[in-house]
C-alpha cells in the first residue's frame, strides 16, 4: 500500500479506524502490528469503545509489541470498579484515568499525541455521533466505553456522553472528518450478525467498494468477547486478516 511519508515517520492523510467489540478489541493488535511491520504509519487514528482503548496506545507512539504487553495484561478492573452508589451504571470508570497516568506518566490532552485521534461516543440526548478529538484523553476514552445500565455516561460540554457503538461501531466517518483520505478501516466482524446490525453490515459492504479503503475483517468466530482467555488467538487473527487484506489492496494498484 502507497504512503505519503513526511519526515516524522507517519503518513498525515492516512487513517486507521477500529471499531468496538470487547475483549474482540484484542485482534486491533495484530492488526497494527502488521502495519508496523509494513512501514505502513498512518497519521490519523479513530476508534469506538475497545477499538478507542487500543487506538489511544497507538496514538500516544507505543508500538505494536509494547501493545500488545497491554492486551496481554488487561484486565476489566483496569477501567472499571463496582460502585456502591449507582445512578447511571453499576461501574465505575474513574480508574481509566488512573490507569492511563501508569502507562503514559500522565492523563495527556489528545491534541497533544504524537498521532491526530478521535475517539467516537454517542450524545445520548441526540442519538448523534461525537469525536472527541481534543481534551483529556482519559475522558474521552471514559465516554467512548461507556454502555449505558453498565458503564455511566461522561458529560462533557453540556452533552452526556456513552458508547459510540451504539450509533457508528465503525468510525470511519470520523477518520474523514480529520482529514483522512485514505482509510484502514477494522471491523470486528462476526457471522452471527443479525438484523439488528444491519446497518453496520450495510456500511461496511459500501466501504469494501471504495477504493481509497482497505477493509480488514478479523473472523470472531467462536472468540470470546467479555473475557481475556482468547487474546493470543485474537492478536493471531489479527495479524492473518490484516495479510490478507492488505496484500488484496497491493495486487489491484
Amino acid at each position: 500500500m502507497h504512503t505519503d511519508t513526511p519526515s516524522n515517520g507517519d503518513d498525515t492523510r492516512l487513517a486507521v479506524t477500529l471499531s468496538g467489540g470487547g475483549a474482540f478489541g484484542a485482534a486491533h493488535v495484530g492488526v497494527l502490528q502488521v502495519l508496523e511491520e509494513r512501514g505502513i504509519r498512518p497519521g490519523i487514528v479513530t476508534g469506538t469503545s475497545s477499538g478507542a482503548l487500543v487506538g489511544s496506545a497507538y496514538a500516544a507512539g507505543l508500538d505494536g509489541a509494547a501493545i500488545e504487553q497491554i492486551a496481554r495484561r488487561f484486565r476489566w478492573s483496569r477501567i472499571a470498579k463496582w460502585t456502591m452508589r449507582p445512578r447511571w451504571g453499576l461501574l465505575d470508570t474513574t480508574v481509566v484515568t488512573n490507569a492511563i497516568h501508569g502507562l503514559l506518566g500522565e492523563d495527556p490532552l489528545i491534541e497533544d499525541l504524537p498521532r491526530k485521534f478521535g475517539a467516537v461516543a454517542t450524545d445520548l440526548r441526540t442519538r448523534r455521533t461525537v469525536t472527541l478529538d481534543t481534551g483529556p484523553l482519559s475522558t474521552a476514552l471514559r465516554a467512548t466505553i461507556a454502555v449505558p445500565g453498565l458503564l455511566p455516561p461522561v458529560r462533557v460540554h453540556g452533552r452526556l456522553l456513552a458508547d459510540g457503538g451504539m450509533i457508528d461501531n465503525v468510525p470511519y466517518t470520523a477518520a474523514r472528518e480529520l482529514g483522512a483520505e485514505r482509510v484502514i478501516v477494522v471491523h470486528l466482524h462476526a457471522k452471527w450478525e443479525n438484523v439488528r446490525m444491519m446497518r453496520t453490515i450495510t456500511q461496511t459492504a459500501d466501504l469494501a467498494r471504495d477504493p481509497n479503503v482497505v477493509l480488514i475483517q478479523p473472523e470472531m468466530e467462536r472468540m470470546a468477547q467479555w473475557t481475556m482467555r482468547d487474546v493470543g488467538r485474537l492478536i493471531e487473527e489479527g495479524r492473518r486478516a490484516a495479510n490478507v487484506a492488505l496484500d488484496a489492496a497491493e495486487a489491484v494498484r
